[in-house]
């Protein structure tokens, strides 16, 4: 269940109570007049469940609550309710399924904004990955792809193309292009300095390399399990299975690549730079195809959900006003 809280000015409140009431999937609504300051207004808050809040968030903004007062949004981790469960019951589809776009939008134009902080993080990333690549470490290429924050970028980019947000793809891009450059840039002095101090040679890179030689040979299979992930990743976001992103991240040569170009840069092997940048690439194509096609899929799957018609039963489940004593009965 997701349980909103509203400010509405006193001249729309009755349009959302309505809209509220006849959503399928909302309960527990209170209404609290003249107790808003800042901006002036009422409160309205209510349950909805996550399988209905989209539809009801996308309404509520048609009536411009967001421009002239506040819509804010919580999950609810327990709600000990027969109406919230029947709520639930009544509500479209199921809750795991349910895709809240403006959530979405939100939580991908957080990561995928350029910061201090996100090139801090993919910088060590491929750094630590240089050092996995040079001492043939799958450990250390793994932790490397745990720590790299790019899937953020290109969530940020494909939830952009689906819901037709130009600024949000251009942050995406940036974010993205930007984050690799200072990385490989940082990890190409950083292997310099790592050669002149002895700790890494031109032996190492040319070695057999077992465990890390795939890096720098993309084949069709560097595409294919970027597709897999980057399908993995978009229903983790949507779902809010968040744990499902360690998976994704060591799924994915996007880190390990990058890392791999900037030492072979560093010795001036062009054969191993070229390789990772084409590993690299194919794994970002892959991932951002992946996402782009599984939000279509699931914009389509729910704009069915929303065509079938509103239950009654889930209509009148009770106002708590200023002042009431209690609940209404059905």
């Amino acid at each position: 269940m997701l349980h909103l809280r509203l400010i509405t000015p006193s001249d729309k409140t009755a349009d959302v109570v309505r809209l509220i009431e006849k959503t399928v999937g909302t309960t527990h609504l209170v209404v609290l007049p003249g107790t808003a300051r800042n901006p002036a207004g009422d409160v309205v808050m209510c349950d909805v469940a996550r399988e209905a809040g989209d539809e009801l968030l996308s309404k509520l903004q048609e009536l411009d609550l967001d421009k002239l007062g506040s819509i804010a949004v919580e999950n609810i981790d327990l709600s000990l309710s027969k109406r919230a469960d029947k709520a639930e019951d009544e509500a479209p589809g199921e809750a795991a399924d349910a895709v809240l776009w403006e959530h979405l939008a939100e939580a991908t134009h957080e990561e995928s904004t350029l910061s201090i902080t996100y090139v801090a993080f993919i910088t060590l990333a491929t750094m630590i990955a240089a050092c996995g690549v040079v001492l043939d470490n799958a450990i250390l290429i793994v932790g490397a792809m745990a720590v790299g924050p790019e899937f953020g970028p290109l969530a940020g980019f494909s939830t952009a193309i689906v819901q037709r947000h130009p600024r949000l793809a251009v942050r995406s891009l940036i974010a993205l292009l930007v984050g690799f450059a200072v990385a490989m840039a940082v990890t190409v002095a950083f292997s310099l300095f790592m050669d002149s101090i002895g700790e890494f040679t031109r032996e190492q890179l040319d070695a057999t390399r077992p465990n890390t030689a795939f890096i720098y040979a993309p084949d069709e299979f560097s595409f294919i399990v970027a597709v897999l992930a980057g399908i993995a990743g978009t229903l983790s976001l949507t779902s809010a299975k968040s744990g499902a992103l360690v998976g994704v991240a060591i799924s994915v040569t996007t880190v390990p690549a990058a890392a791999n170009a900037a030492v072979a840069l560093s010795y001036g092997d062009t054969k191993q730079t070229w390789g990772s940048t084409e590993q690299l690439l194919l794994n970002l194509l892959g991932i951002t195809l992946a996402g782009t096609l599984t939000l279509l899929a699931q914009k389509w799957l729910w704009a069915g959900q929303r065509g079938r018609p509103v239950k009654t039963s889930g209509v009148q489940q009770g106002v708590l006003s200023a002042g009431d004593k209690g609940v209404p009965e059905n």
